[in-house]
């Protein structure tokens, strides 16, 4: 025991040592850990709402216990849409996964290959600007293009289809949503790539060339191992927004004739919560979509390290 407590003791006084050497960096750190605990982790006692009977007038720990305490999620399981809501929201948060997370990729790796500086800035900066319009204005696009008279259809009467209007049903929902997705944020994700490729050791391209290797090749055994990190820490993170989708968007392009066809869990969130006023209903629902995400970013994470054990967000 006598040789245990110096032991402690010296292995204290090393953290303290080296706390004190980082002090600068500890300084640096305090104001944004206080904020993020302050703003993201002390508000989270506020899901004991989903276990009880909320009144705003008694706050939540004057509420009530639900009895049982899983009543909202009783509720949700037997209400006779959930089915539905849950399909259409794996359809679209697969679709968008699918489609959605390799076009940065693509564009990256196509961009890397432009040797014109002039025309690879031009279309770096053209890719990124649908970033930075607000999704209203998207939707209200979307909603025009639409249109039986809309820019859509123009195009297909030119190839000889008939005008339909797609703003009608859900038949045209899944396209228009994954392809407003795809041209705002192609642009944008394709940075976090560039910025990789532009570290690639370039005496590996003068080796492949050497070799005979052609653009192909050199995307395959160069350029694409030196983005795998990348991707796999983005495809790890997008995993986890599966079943939380841009519901402003589908919010937005709802309307009386494909309302019960776009309902996904987010939407259904706001109906409950902010339009019906069942905040306790509501964060059930959201916690329990917040945890399915926690495990499949965990999830996901684990069949990376199994494939490849120095890969992976940890």
């Amino acid at each position: 025991m006598s040789k245990t407590v110096p032991y402690r003791r010296s292995r204290f006084q090393k953290f303290l040592r080296l706390l004190w050497r980082q002090r600068a960096l500890i300084l640096l750190c305090v104001i944004p850990v206080a904020l993020v605990i302050l703003f993201q982790y002390v508000p989270m006692y506020g899901v004991l709402i989903a276990f009880k009977k909320f009144k705003a007038s008694k706050g939540v720990w004057g509420s009530p216990w639900l009895d049982p305490w899983y009543k909202n999620y009783l509720e949700f399981f037997n209400n006779v849409n959930c089915s539905k809501i849950i399909t259409q929201t794996l359809k679209v948060g697969v679709f968008s996964l699918i489609f959605t997370y390799p076009m940065p990729i693509i564009l990256a790796l196509m961009l890397n290959e432009v040797k014109n500086k002039a025309f690879k800035r031009t279309v770096q900066s053209i890719s990124y600007l649908p970033h930075f319009i607000s999704v209203v204005v998207i939707c209200s696009m979307l909603n025009t293009f639409g249109s039986l008279d809309g820019l859509f259809n123009n195009i297909r009467e030119f190839f000889g289809m008939t005008r339909v209007n797609m703003n009608a049903g859900s038949s045209y929902f899944m396209p228009m949503y994954i392809g407003s997705a795809i041209w705002q944020g192609m642009g944008w994700g394709s940075i976090i790539y560039l910025s990789a490729l532009a570290n690639v050791d370039t005496s590996l391209y003068d080796v492949a060339n050497i070799d005979g290797a052609n653009r192909f090749q050199k995307i395959q055994h160069v350029a694409l191992p030196a983005i795998l990190p990348t991707t796999t820490v983005v495809l790890i993170l997008n995993a986890g927004n599966i079943l939380t989708q841009d519901y402003t968007k589908i919010l937005l392009m709802m309307n009386a004739t494909n309302k019960t066809d776009l309902n996904v869990i987010s939407t259904y969130v706001y109906e409950m919560g902010i339009q019906q006023g069942r905040f306790n209903y509501a964060t059930a629902v959201n916690l329990l979509v917040s945890v399915i995400s926690l495990i499949l970013v965990v999830g996901t994470n684990t069949i990376v390290r199994k494939i490849d054990p120095e890969q992976g967000l940890w």
